[in-house]
């Protein structure tokens, strides 16, 4: 087992989440070979890192919080492919719908470790295992402490965005 292909790999993933997460657009193309490919249940189907990452800001823009955890990695190397099956937690958060969602699949991905040395992801998708979606308004004790993103003028008034204590920075 090439174990440093491993954890260039798993840092490969953790690096995508972390720049969906924080809408780093530039940061997750580089994840991606040019001409990944992406499947993410019966409807949404890319054919390229650019469709898919436009989709991608489009979508889960700064109007959505999301946080995606990936674990539990079972990832096969074969010189410079492998393969990677990731679970996946994830959580998404739309404060102008006051909608909360949370979810679970397992990812099925291809890497290739590119002439520059790097590996990128070639192919990734999911299909969910379950997810819930839930209206914030039906949990009255919900309070957004903190998004980057928002201001108060932007969010419902059913979800108030608590000022952090003094000294700290939201």
């Amino acid at each position: 087992m090439d174990l440093e292909a491993v954890k260039d790999i798993e840092r490969l993933k953790y690096r995508y989440a972390r720049a969906l997460d924080t809408k780093s657009w530039s940061d997750l193309a580089e994840t991606l070979m040019p001409d990944a490919t992406a499947i993410y249940g019966e409807q949404l189907q890319f054919d390229s890192r650019d469709s898919f990452v436009s989709f991608l800001e489009n979508t889960l823009g700064t109007h959505m919080i999301t946080e995606h955890q990936c674990g539990q990695p079972e990832i096969d190397v074969d010189g410079d492919e492998a393969t990677g099956i990731w679970c996946l937690a994830d959580t998404v958060v739309v404060p102008e719908d006051g909608i909360l969602m949370r979810g679970s699949a397992y990812y099925h991905d291809r890497y290739s470790r590119c002439q520059d040395g790097q590996w990128r992801i070639a192919h990734t998708g999911y299909d969910r295992l379950w997810e819930t979606v839930v209206s914030l308004s039906d949990v009255p004790s919900f309070r957004l402490t903190s998004n980057r993103w928002a201001t108060l003028a932007t969010l419902p008034s059913n979800i108030v965005n608590v000022a952090p204590p003094d000294g700290l920075i939201a």
